[in-house]
Parts: structure tokens; C-alpha cells; sequence
């Protein structure tokens, strides 16, 4: 097969148009067109008043080679690459020796899990929170009363923070192997909209990711997997031998049992503050590293449609619309939109009792009132956490702390419409725009809460996005705070066998572990991660 890339056409454009284009692209006789498949599809909608769709397509013809000789040093016509996920190793069956333990299922935890079960090795998974289903209802007990279950929520629990988020299946990250393509796969069998393999920006939605992350448990578990809800680990057993090699050997968890271990995927994901505070403390190498905190800010999906896509907004092939905004302020900060939501809305995505946190969710549908973004401000540990590895942590609690009690204490957000903030004054009421953030919003002046460096890049940047999104900075537009968990504020080092730097058999792994950033990316260092695992287990190097 050959693939063909940037094959243009209108916005909808008839469906025999496509095999027409193609047939023009490559100079041959429709006949010759035995078959093809869409393998990536986009938008581009930088004219407005001409928006193009643009495809990636695989083409199976008469006579490929001498096709592919026409089209020498052509960039855009070239062999179809083999996406197919290959095992690094099956081991033999049945499996007796130790079972590797994976601690979190989230994204990464999950791939992890899954990686090693496909491959024989029968994982044992802990979460310290509950199956996605009862974690749902624990979620639900905080949006409707204000009721905060601090060991299932948002953060903890099965299927990780990326169940209650837009679901985007994309990143930025190199993949040679192809790795997301098995993601995505994993994912369509569990129940995904076969569409995710084609689209150029996939998500899927909450509701679907639970019903996915069930039907995946169920598939490691009859491969020998096996799951443990409610297992904290509260403690590691750590042997250093006489030249000073430091080895895990055990488990403590929280229900009391001991659980040793030879060989340990750590994906806890980037909320576990309590557990990086233990691991500091029993001497696992630890680094600080840069995050950002923001708010939220929302307005009408109907202004983002209109200004990204003029008189075509609401045609079915385009859906709602997204953004990605970036500035580069004067101070040398840099302010960017984080995980929008288009269609979604603001949700309460705290851990810890006594504070704030907000995160932006979605469904398939896309379908909600609202377009919601995180709107935040790069941070660096030189320059605003020096003082310890877990810094960054501290700062994220007191910004938390303010905003529950500029939220009225009841886990209330702060809000506050954009032109008051941007003329400095606190909101007494709301505009057009109508917040979605349960348990409600308080309005204030989130000056209060945010650092003065936060609240200075914001204002800097807000007019700038306006100039290029119409409305975005429209003084009904609303923000709440605060958003700190854009990402880990910390790194488990590792190795290139993908083990702690200084602690043998624990392997750090995904977002929490500062090697991922969204679900696509943690599910990838998960089957990387899984991968050295085995082949330390059976013998072999690191996976590339």
C-alpha cells in the first residue's frame, strides 16, 4: 500500500470526491484505484470563507512500484509504515515466576497492566481508590454536595484523572514505534468510536471512558491479571547492599498487608502528593520541575465556533470548535491554554480536604453550553520554588487553600468575569456568560489568590488572545481558580532501563512520575515502561 498525505478538499465536498482527488494526485486512471482507506483526517481552517478538510489516506493500486518510481522525492507519496505493535517478549506460559506489581490505574497504569498481561506475565494492579464505576458516584457526592472522598475523586481511582476530562488521545511527544497507534487500537476494542484511529485530534468523552476502562479490566483479568482497589501504598522496603546498591523489596499498604516484590511499575499520577513525600523520605531520588497554575475560563462554544470558523460554525464535519493560544509575556513568563474542553465544562477536581482545585471535562458529544480552557502561566523551580524537591507542592496547596476560601469554604470555586479582573476590581455578579463549575462559583477578585507574577502574565495576555480569538477576552468571559495540577510538579529520575536512578526494581512511569503529560502520552511510557519490565524479568536489554 502507498499513503498519501495533505490530500485537500472543500468543506463537504461530495463523498466520490475523495477517489477522484486521489486518482488526480497520483496521475492515474480511476480503474487503477483498486482501494483506500482514510487514515488520518483534519481541518484547516486558516480562511475562514474557504475551510479545507485534509486527508492522510491509504491507497492499494494495480502497480504500486511503479507509482511510487513516478512519484520519487515526493514527501507526500510513500509507503504505507508498518503501525503494527510487536511484543519484546511472550513468556512461557504458565507463568510462575514473580508477578510485577503496577501501582495506579490511570492511562499509564492501565497500559502497563495490560502490556504485561498480553505478554504472560499476570500483573498484580493496586489503586488506592475504587472501581471506575463506585469512583463515579464518589465524584458525583462532590459536584452535587459538596462532599469530598479523599481517596476517590477526580484524581483517584480507576481509569486516573483522564476519565473525567475532554478524553483527548493526542500529543506532541516523537512516537517511531507507533506506540499510541496501539493505544488507540486497545482503546477501539474496548469500546471507542472506531473514528479515534482516523481523526486528526481523537477524544473520546467521560461517559465512554468508563465503560472502556471496565471492558480493559476485564480483559487483564482474564488474562491472569488480577486487581486490588483500596491499596494505598503507605511505605516501600528498601535493602542496600554493601556498595551501597539500593534495591525494592516490598510493599506496605494501607490496609496493613506487606507485599514484597521483585519488580514494581510506580504510576501514580500527579496528585499523590502524600506518596512522593514518603518516597523523598526513604531516600528515592527525587527532582523539582517546571508546571504552570492559571484558572479556568469559560465562554459561549457559539463565540469560539464563530471565530475559528466564521459562517461554517456548526457544520457536522467540524464540530465544536477548539483553540491552542500561546504568549510569551515581557517578564520572560509564558502564558498558554491547557486541555480545552470544547463543549464541556468546569469541574471540582480536588484530592485533599480544604482546598480548591479546577479541571475541564467533555463529552464525546462535545454538546455542552460552554467552551472551557485552562489558562495558565508557566512556572520554573529556579525561579519560584527553589528551596526543595517538593516545593512545588507546597505552593500548589497554599493556592489551593486560598481559593477554597475565597470560594466561601463549601469547595465553591472563585470566579471572576475577565473585564473586572483585567480592570482590577473584584465581580459582584455575572454577565452573559453563565459558569458551569459545580458546586457553584463565588465571585471575587482572583487577584486574591493567585501569586501577583500569575495575575500580571494574565493581564498581560488576555488582550493579546483577544486579537486573535474575537470574544476572547470579552469582559462577560469568566474565570475560576485555581488550576494547579496542570502536570507533576516533580520527577521520579530514572534510567535508561526506565528504574529509579538510585533504587533498583521500582520503575517511575507516566504523568506523576513527570514522563507524560495527558492520557495518549502516560498510556505510551506505560508500555514502554511494561516493556523493561518484562524483558528484566526474562532476560534482555532495555526497549527502545
Amino acid at each position: 500500500m502507498l499513503r498519501i498525505t495533505e490530500l485537500k478538499l472543500p468543506l463537504g465536498h461530495a463523498p466520490e470526491a475523495l477517489a477522484a482527488a486521489i486518482a488526480d494526485r497520483l496521475g492515474i486512471a480511476p480503474a487503477d484505484l483498486i482501494d483506500f482507506t482514510i487514515a488520518r483526517r483534519a481541518n484547516d481552517a486558516r480562511r475562514k470563507s474557504a475551510i479545507l478538510m485534509v486527508y492522510t489516506v491509504d491507497v492499494t493500486l494495480s502497480d504500486e512500484a511503479a507509482i511510487l518510481a513516478a512519484h520519487a522525492g515526493d514527501p507526500h507519496v510513500r509507503p504505507t509504515p508498518d503501525t503494527a505493535y510487536r511484543f519484546v517478549t511472550q513468556v512461557p506460559q504458565p507463568w510462575t515466576g514473580p508477578r510485577p506489581i503496577v501501582v495506579g490505574a490511570g492511562p499509564c497504569g492501565l497500559f502497563a497492566g495490560l502490556i504485561l498481561a498480553q505478554m504472560g506475565l499476570r500483573p498484580i494492579i493496586l489503586d488506592r481508590g475504587k472501581a471506575v464505576r463506585e469512583r463515579t458516584k464518589d465524584t458525583w457526592g462532590l459536584w452535587r454536595r459538596g462532599e469530598l472522598n479523599p481517596e476517590s475523586n477526580v484524581q483517584f481511582g480507576e481509569g486516573g484523572a483522564g476519565t473525567f476530562s475532554d478524553g483527548k488521545l493526542w500529543s506532541q511527544i516523537k512516537d517511531p514505534r507507533h506506540l499510541g497507534r496501539k493505544v488507540l487500537t486497545e482503546f477501539v476494542a474496548a469500546g471507542a468510536p472506531p473514528e479515534i484511529l482516523t481523526e486528526a485530534h481523537p477524544h473520546i468523552g467521560t461517559f465512554r471512558l468508563v465503560t472502556m476502562v471496565e471492558h480493559m479490566r476485564a480483559t487483564i483479568e482474564a488474562l491472569g491479571g488480577e486487581y486490588r482497589w483500596g491499596q494505598r501504598v503507605d511505605d516501600v522496603a528498601i535493602e542496600t547492599a554493601d556498595d551501597g546498591t539500593r534495591t525494592l523489596r516490598g510493599l506496605h499498604l494501607s490496609s496493613g498487608e506487606y507485599l514484597p516484590t521483585t519488580h514494581v511499575v510506580l504510576a501514580i499520577g500527579h496528585s499523590a502528593r502524600d506518596t512522593f513525600a514518603m518516597l523523598h523520605d526513604r531516600g528515592v531520588h527525587i527532582e523539582a520541575k517546571p508546571f504552570s497554575i492559571g484558572v479556568r475560563i469559560e465562554h459561549p462554544q457559539s463565540w469560539v465556533d464563530e471565530a475559528r470558523f466564521g459562517a461554517c460554525a456548526k457544520h457536522p464535519d467540524l464540530g465544536a470548535a477548539a483553540y491552542t493560544l500561546s504568549h510569551h509575556c515581557k517578564d520572560a513568563r509564558t502564558v498558554y491554554s491547557f486541555c480545552m474542553c470544547p463543549g464541556g465544562r468546569v469541574v471540582a477536581a480536588t484530592s485533599e480536604p480544604g482546598r480548591v482545585v479546577t479541571n475541564g471535562m467533555s463529552q464525546y458529544s462535545r454538546a455542552e453550553f460552554n467552551a472551557n480552557s485552562g489558562l495558565v502561566v508557566g512556572i520554573d523551580p529556579a525561579r519560584d520554588y527553589p528551596d526543595h524537591p517538593l516545593a512545588g507542592i507546597d505552593l500548589q496547596r497554599r493556592l489551593e487553600e486560598k481559593a477554597f476560601v475565597a470560594g466561601g469554604s463549601t469547595y465553591a470555586a472563585p470566579g471572576q468575569r475577565v473585564g473586572d479582573f483585567l480592570a482590577g476590581r473584584p465581580s459582584t455578579a455575572l454577565g452573559e456568560v453563565v459558569p458551569s463549575y459545580k458546586p457553584g462559583v463565588t465571585m471575587t477578585d482572583l487577584a486574591e489568590v493567585l501569586p501577583p507574577f500569575a495575575v500580571a502574565a494574565l493581564r498581560e495576555a488576555l488582550p493579546v488572545f483577544g486579537r486573535q480569538i474575537a470574544g476572547y477576552d470579552h469582559p462577560d468571559a469568566v474565570m475560576t481558580g485555581v488550576e494547579t495540577r496542570t502536570s507533576s510538579p516533580i520527577r521520579i529520575t530514572r534510567g535508561r532501563d526506565f528504574q529509579s536512578v538510585n533504587t533498583r526494581a521500582l520503575y517511575p512511569a507516566g504523568e506523576g512520575a513527570g514522563y507524560a503529560g495527558g492520557i495518549l502520552s502516560a498510556a505510551i511510557d506505560g508500555i514502554k515502561v511494561a516493556e523493561a519490565v518484562a524483558l528484566a524479568m526474562v532476560g534482555g536489554g532495555p526497549a527502545n
